[in-house]
Parts: structure tokens; C-alpha cells; sequence
């Protein structure tokens, strides 16, 4: 007699797309905070990968798939920061002057970015991995080339508001290497406070970009 052939094992069913996107999305932000967490505490130098995936308990493979190094994960959620400031910037009403225009871009982002950092890591975290940076030579030197970066797409966006050339008026690019100006020295000062909340750092952006007109219009020796 003819033995029944075994029943075939069934296929795995595929996880839903929807599913999978939120695994690789805990896995990546799991990553990202460990990374922060080590940056902040030991050093961005004396951290290695080895150290940042053990904590995530995955490989190294696994780390350079959302990341090409610790020098992206140190700016992953700045880069976050950077592109809600230019989403803001792109919808602030077209009869805006150019500088009226990046404030109200940069304040608007400030009023919600707490909240989507937080999605990602603690507020918190990522002030404490502002003041990494600032204070690291050779993350200071990355983000002074991702700043200049950041002031040439600005400036393209003024020019497209105004209906301007940029490469042939100078500008919107004088307008923002004026306000970068102004944002690098505030991540200065409130870097150098006690306070390191989002509101903290929202007021003291205000305050410093309430000064921007003033300084480049008015007449000192009046004062």
C-alpha cells in the first residue's frame, strides 16, 4: 500500500507592507537614539559602531542599512529640524518680504518641532546632541559645510519667491547668509544657557532675529 504523500509545508505569509515599515522604522529609530545616547555620553570619537549596535542587540550590516556611518546618524535628526524649517519656508505667503518670510518659517517650525523630534528621540537628546556638535571639532567643521549647503538652498527659494536670478542678483543670498548669521550665533547662546527646552531655544531664536532689521537699517551711534 501506497503511503499518503505528506501535506506541503505552506509558505510563510508575507508581513504586510504597512507592518514592515514600522519594524524598520523601530529598528532605525532604536539605532539612532543608542547612537545619540553613546555620542552625548562618551564621546563621537571614542564611540564605535560595535558599541552601537551591542546596545540594539543587531549587526553591523544592520546599522549601515539606514545609516552610511556615525557621522549621518549624529545629523539624522537635525536634518529632520532642517527640512520641516524649509517645508514651513516654502508655504509662507508669496507677498512676504524675504526676511519677514524666514522668520516667520523658522518660528513656525520651532512651534511643532518638538513634537516630531520626539517621534524619534528625546527632545532632550537631541539638545544635548546640539551641544555635541558644537563642541567637536570635526562635527563642527561637517555641519559648517552643511550649513553653507543649507543658505544656497534657502537662497534659491527667496530668489524663486521674488522672481529673482540668484546667480545673477545677489540678494537672496546676502539676505540669508545674513539670518544663517544670526541662527548660528543663537544655537550659541542657548547652547551656553542652563535652559535646553524647545520653548528655551524658540525665544531666544526671536529675540536675536528681532534684532536683524534693526542692526542692518539702523544708526548706531544714535542709540
Amino acid at each position: 500500500m501506497t503511503p499518503p504523500k505528506p501535506e506541503p509545508t505552506p509558505e510563510p505569509k508575507p508581513e504586510p507592507t504597512g507592518l514592515r515599515e514600522r519594524k524598520k522604522r523601530r529598528t532605525r529609530d532604536a539605532l539612532l537614539r543608542a547612537a545619540l545616547e553613546l555620542f552625548t555620553s562618551k564621546g563621537y570619537e571614542q564611540t564605535t559602531v560595535d558599541e552601537i549596535v551591542d546596545a540594539v542587540d543587531v549587526s553591523q550590516r544592520t546599522f549601515f542599512r539606514y545609516f552610511a556611518g556615525k557621522e549621518e546618524a549624529v545629523f539624522a535628526v537635525q536634518e529632520m529640524v532642517e527640512g520641516q524649517f524649509v517645508e514651513q519656508l516654502r508655504a509662507r505667503p508669496a507677498d512676504e518680504p524675504p526676511l519677514r518670510a524666514l522668520r516667520g518659517a523658522v518660528l513656525d517650525a520651532w512651534n511643532t518641532i518638538g513634537d516630531s523630534i520626539e517621534q524619534v528621540v528625546p527632545v532632550e537628546l537631541h539638545m544635548r546632541t546640539f551641544q555635541l556638535i558644537e563642541s567637536t571639532p570635526a562635527l563642527l567643521a561637517v555641519e559648517m559645510r552643511r550649513s553653507i549647503e543649507m543658505e544656497e538652498e534657502v537662497a534659491r527659494i527667496i530668489a524663486r519667491r521674488e522672481g529673482l536670478d540668484v546667480d545673477t542678483d545677489p540678494r537672496p543670498r546676502v539676505a540669508v547668509a545674513a539670518f544663517s548669521g544670526v541662527m548660528r550665533m543663537t544655537g550659541r547662546l542657548w547652547g551656553a544657557g542652563e535652559d535646553l527646552s524647545v520653548e528655551s531655544m524658540r525665544a531666544v531664536t526671536e529675540e536675536q532675529l528681532d534684532q536683524l532689521v534693526p542692526a542692518l537699517a539702523g544708526d548706531w551711534r544714535a542709540a
